[in-house]
């Protein structure tokens, strides 16, 4: 299915996009784009707290992000030779922010700051509307207080396929970001290479570390936030304590009864919650860095002494104090982080993913005419004659 949307994009632009659009969504747009009224009546429908805690929340996430930005660099060697690497902003950025069950204006912050740290020029986003044609308020105003002037009312993988490949209304992209849902990441992957992605986010994870120092309730509440974005969501608790993991799951059974999102949550916990028992600490980090998980929680006695035992987890949120949400939202760091496994080897999305690195490289006579015969020596163990050639043409006489 993926792909023939990705097909009716590329062939039909805009009607393939407004004919998906009312299918998917529910309505029929006039215009893909948000317009300067819709932004205006969002600022209306949000309190004035919320918006001071957006703008907030703003502050932090610029000033985290501002100490990841690179720099060009050069050295220069005695002999006159010149190595370097120079660094430069993406032209443009798409970011999806998910919509459908939930509002995401906290997504917006954490994928559009970076792009704009990294000095990305051109960020368009894209969100699926409601069967009233219209955005969250919230998405609406945190792009707005970031300066975003492309707001396109276009989700799945169709607006996927829209950054990717281009159509009369929404021009193309050199990179997407953000999450959404299966049709979203498995159009990214089907439209890798054409352009840059971040990642193929699959669904929220957490993994819970607690000693007897821990508060059951506390622990719970930590797996049910998770729990509650998807039935597919992955909540993990991992304690020396057998007898604590039970308090927990009595813990999750009682949160359970009055959470608003209960039905996604409790199908959650049913499918994929686990309760697992170490017998020391140094297996239940073993356990932590098998799993790899998006979210790690260390609610222990002195966690900064497990800190450098922790391999593999996209962001770790250290005591009490720290629950996952403060990430989420405020505290700075990018709540964009690698799922099913992959923080073994990938990172959260940060200012280095919206840049790229050029090789830069000048050799003086003095250092070509000492290196030559090694060069061209290599070429032609290498089988590749020309490269041989072009090195020597440069050492005959005038």
């Amino acid at each position: 299915m993926v792909k023939e949307i990705i097909e009716a994009v590329r062939q039909q632009g805009d009607t393939a996009l407004r004919d998906y659009t009312e299918r998917f969504d529910g309505v029929r747009l006039e215009s893909l784009r948000a317009t300067p009224e819709e932004i205006e009546e969002a600022y209306k429908e949000i309190s004035d707290s919320l918006l001071a805690v957006i703008r907030e929340a703003i502050e932090n996430i610029r000033l985290f992000h501002s100490k990841q930005k690179r720099d060009s660099w050069f050295m220069t060697n005695p002999d006159g030779t010149v190595l370097g690497q120079k660094v430069t902003p993406l032209d443009s950025a798409g970011v999806y922010v998910p919509g459908g069950t939930a509002a995401y204006p906290s997504s917006v912050l954490m994928n559009v700051i970076p792009a704009q740290t990294a000095g990305v020029e051109r960020i368009a986003m894209v969100s699926p509307p409601s069967k009233e044609g219209k955005l969250p308020a919230g998405v609406l105003v945190a792009a707005n207080e970031l300066g975003v002037t492309e707001i396109y009312k276009v989700g799945g993988a169709q607006a996927v396929a829209a950054l990717a490949y281009g159509t009369e209304t929404i021009p193309p992209v050199d990179k997407i970001v953000g999450p959404g849902n299966i049709y979203v990441a498995t159009a990214k992957r089907e439209v890798f290479g054409d352009v840059d992605i971040d990642m193929i986010a699959g669904p929220s994870e957490i993994a819970v570390v607690a000693d007897e120092t821990a508060r059951a309730n506390e622990a719970a509440a930590d797996m049910l936030s998770q729990a509650e974005h998807d039935p597919l969501s992955k909540s993990v608790l991992i304690t020396t304590s057998a007898a604590f993991a039970e308090k927990v799951k009595h813990e999750v059974e009682r949160q359970l009864e009055d959470l608003p999102r209960k039905e996604i949550a409790e199908a959650s916990i049913r499918q994929n919650a686990q309760f697992l028992v170490a017998a020391s600490k140094e297996e239940a980090v073993k356990m932590v860095n098998d799993m790899a998980p998006e979210h790690l929680e260390l609610l222990v006695d002195n966690p900064f002494e497990w800190l450098g035992s922790i391999k593999h987890a996209g962001a770790i949120f250290l005591g009490r104090y720290s629950s996952e949400p403060v990430g989420d939202y405020f505290a700075g760091p990018n709540h964009v982080l690698p799922t099913s496994g992959t923080a073994r080897f990938s990172s959260p999305l940060n200012v280095d993913d919206f840049t790229k690195k050029s090789s830069v490289i000048y050799y003086s006579r003095e250092a070509f005419e000492q290196h030559a015969g090694k060069i061209a020596e290599f070429a032609r163990y290498e089988g590749l004659e020309a490269h041989a050639r072009a090195i020597e043409e440069r050492l005959k006489e005038e």
